[in-house]
């Protein structure tokens, strides 16, 4: 300690340029340190959100987060494994250690998915990417002269678009409304009498519920495209 004392008495010039550079490396770092009034400390995390409406929170633990959490143990730097089931909800999380590229264990969460064996017509979805620390707005549509399933379309297809083309904005969930839809109302008698059942009338109106190419032809010199026209339209 002596001996740096004493070089440093020695070298008088020497000590004040490496203050300087010292001071100019800490202004340089404080220029560019990011500032943030909710510091992000939270590790990579990977959230799989399954919805099976209409079905009670035991089942939804059995069917489909079991089975999600037995397809996500064993992923690469994987820590914990968080889930909650709830009525035609489940909730599975998954944090990884830090460090770990969040794109990365995106990655591998959705390689598994393909793999994991649910209910017919469920679908595991990973949610985007944010920060378990972020922040959550809220917001409720009321009209005196407007019906839920045109609050839920205006929702839907109005304001959720430019939400999220709104910088910052990660994600949008709704909650809530009606939605349109057909009932088609079957008589037991006449079905027995032409010999069809509940299954034949659902599976005829699922494929005629969609359009069909049939190519084209040419006449005059002009090509003419046909299609069948079958799916409703609102």
């Amino acid at each position: 300690m002596h001996r740096i004392v004493r070089a440093s008495l020695r070298q008088p010039l020497l000590v004040l340029l490496v203050t300087l550079s010292l001071v100019a490396l800490g202004v340089f770092s404080l220029m560019r340190l990011p500032v943030d009034a909710y510091p992000d400390i939270s590790p990579p995390m990977v959230e799989i959100v399954t919805q099976w409406p209409g079905h009670a929170a035991e089942e939804v633990e059995r069917l489909i987060t079991v089975p999600v959490e037995n397809g996500m143990s064993g992923l690469p730097k994987l820590r914990v494994v968080r889930s909650m089931s709830l009525y035609g909800l489940s909730d599975v999380r998954l944090t990884f250690e830090d460090g770990t590229d969040s794109y990365f264990a995106r990655q591998q969460a959705f390689q598994r998915i393909a793999d994991i064996s649910v209910p017919s017509g469920v679908t595991p979805g990973v949610t985007p990417m944010t920060s378990p620390s972020g922040l959550v707005y809220r917001y409720v549509l009321e009209s005196p002269d407007r019906t839920a399933m045109e609050l839920k379309v205006l929702q839907d297809w109005v304001l959720a678009k430019q939400y999220r083309s709104v910088p910052g904005v990660a994600d949008l969930s709704s909650l809530g409304g009606e939605t349109m839809e057909y009932h088609v109302l079957l008589d037991p008698v006449k079905l027995a009498g032409a010999g069809l059942s509940a299954g034949d009338v659902s599976t005829s109106l699922g494929n005629n519920n969609s359009n069909a190419g049939g190519g084209f032809y040419s006449e005059g010199g002009q090509f003419y495209y046909v299609r069948g026209l079958g799916r409703i339209s609102t």
